[in-house]
């Protein structure tokens, strides 16, 4: 099947029918064994036992970006192709990435405060995510302060294409400016920098992690999809409910009542 055949919202909806309890099914065995190798791992000889954050946090800081660029991309195929599904990709993607996002900051602030000395701190790295967060819930707010769907596409595509701006940012902030953020340890010229007893378990937990966005996003676009068909079937009710209603008179009265 191919992306055209895609765009078919029918022949999605069909497609994903099949494919959604093993996308589940694979999301839950990668994730049980991410927390087993996770909990298997051993201390940091500096940071102890809070260096397990790391398995929840770093994931959670990759799909944030990851899913505003999935969001970029379906917001060219919005403004550029023309997709039918692409603004429903978008708008379900915003809720997945936006918790992304918020379990990010949170889970850092958690590992920051044994490691800094405190919660939160005003640099690059953590800054920039913060407004990651906030153009998530921009975007999740023009979805639903516009009323006509394709202007609302439109406006979202361009606030999503000016916002991926920030994704750079994030990732070279810590290479950038002076910031108490420690700088990639994994993805990084020159190999991973992380032993494997710490390396396999967040690889695992990220694919774990990136099967459940995948899962979710799915769900959350069949869930779309049948929105706005069911709005769609609501406005041409009330369009036959008023062109079927007998005329009245300047009074209100119905013509040709008694």
């Amino acid at each position: 099947m191919s992306l055209i055949d895609l765009a078919n919202p029918t022949r999605f909806l069909a497609l994903t029918a099949r494919l959604l309890p093993w996308l589940a099914l694979v999301t839950v065995v990668l994730l049980a064994a991410g927390l087993y190798l996770s909990a298997l791992a051993p201390d940091d000889y500096q940071q102890g036992a809070t260096v397990k954050i790391m398995f929840i946090h770093v994931p959670n800081a990759w799909l944030s970006m990851f899913v505003w660029g999935i969001m970029s991309i379906a917001s060219l195929g919005t403004l550029v192709w023309r997709h039918p599904l692409a603004d429903v990709a978008a708008k379900a993607a915003a809720p997945i990435g936006a918790s992304f996002t918020f379990l990010a900051l949170l889970t850092g602030s958690l590992w920051g405060r044994p490691m800094w000395g405190t919660y939160w701190e005003w640099d690059a790295r953590l800054t920039s995510v913060l407004i990651l967060f906030l153009m998530y819930l921009g975007l999740m707010a023009l979805w639903r302060s516009v009323e006509d769907p394709t202007r609302a596409a439109r406006a979202a595509a361009v606030l999503t294409l000016v916002g991926a701006i920030n994704l750079p940012i994030i990732k070279f902030s810590v290479d950038w400016w002076n910031t108490l953020h420690q700088p990639a340890s994994v993805m990084r010229m020159g190999g991973p920098a992380l032993d494997k007893s710490f390396l396999i378990p967040l690889l695992v937990m990220a694919i774990g992690f990136s099967f459940l966005f995948i899962t979710l996003h799915v769900a959350a676009m069949r869930n779309e999809i049948l929105r706005r068909r069911v709005r769609s079937l609501q406005m041409l009710q009330a369009r036959a409910y008023t062109t079927s209603a007998p005329a009245g008179d300047a009074t209100g009265r119905v013509v040709g009542a008694a």
